[in-house]
């Protein structure tokens, strides 16, 4: 679409304490404040940390509120994790005008699936005439999950993921594969720091590759850092 704006992507790794949503929801609050971008990509279940049986967060949950109120500020639509009734792992979608489950991860690790049930669609969000692809951790290592989402039509795949630190490797590799079969923008936001359930140094190193699998940027290995791009 050549007459759409460009769009400012960023992606966050906030520092998290486990299953704390309302401290979470203000550090996400502050990242998205920090990262002055439309879309925001939070890592996989941001919200409370990689607690398997963390409690499920409501789209009315009050907590998220100043969360709410940074994307009024700022105009953001923030893409965090949290368990979401079904059971699944989902993403919410975060706007000034409140909170909605935009994706329910579709591929589940063996101690997820223990608890969770599988998403049945690919999902696409439509921000200023961009198409972005949602994804969630083990998703974006099944081709199939990459090829399904593109096959809606997307310009951007975005993933938040959750790896230990000594596993980095397999994000950067995920993404490259991703991005030059599909042709598209891939943005992977990893958490870094410890996130509870057993996470206690993740690998960090969020980043945005471009279609042609190149990182155009990349965070670092601490909490609290974002970094973005401008598409179009």
């Amino acid at each position: 679409m050549e007459n759409r704006t460009p769009l400012r992507l960023a992606v966050a790794q906030p520092p998290c304490v486990p299953l704390d949503v309302a401290e979470n929801a203000r550090a996400h609050a502050a990242a998205v404040r920090a990262a002055a971008a439309r879309v925001v990509v939070f890592p996989e279940l941001s919200l409370t940390g990689y607690e398997l049986d963390a409690p499920v967060v409501s789209v009315d949950d009050p907590r998220l509120v100043p969360l709410v109120e940074a994307c009024a500020e700022t105009g953001a639509v923030a893409l965090a994790g949290a368990p979401v009734a079904g059971d699944h792992i989902g993403v919410l979608a975060v706007t000034g005008a409140g909170v909605t489950l935009a994706y329910r991860k579709m591929w589940l690790g063996a101690a997820e699936a223990r608890r969770f049930r599988p998403g049945d669609a690919p999902v696409v969000l439509e921000v200023d005439g961009w198409r972005v692809g949602l994804a969630v951790c083990k998703d974006t290592g099944v081709p199939a999950h990459a090829e399904r989402t593109a096959a809606l039509g997307i310009d951007v795949y975005a993933a938040g993921v959750v790896e230990s630190a000594r596993d980095a490797a397999v994000t950067d590799q995920r993404a490259h594969r991703i991005a030059t079969a599909q042709r598209v923008w891939v943005a992977v936001a990893s958490f870094a720091g410890s996130t509870g359930g057993g996470f206690t140094e993740t690998a960090g190193r969020s980043g945005v590759w471009t279609p042609a699998g190149e990182v155009v940027a990349r965070a670092g290995t601490e909490p609290g850092e974002s970094v973005g791009v401008t598409l179009g």
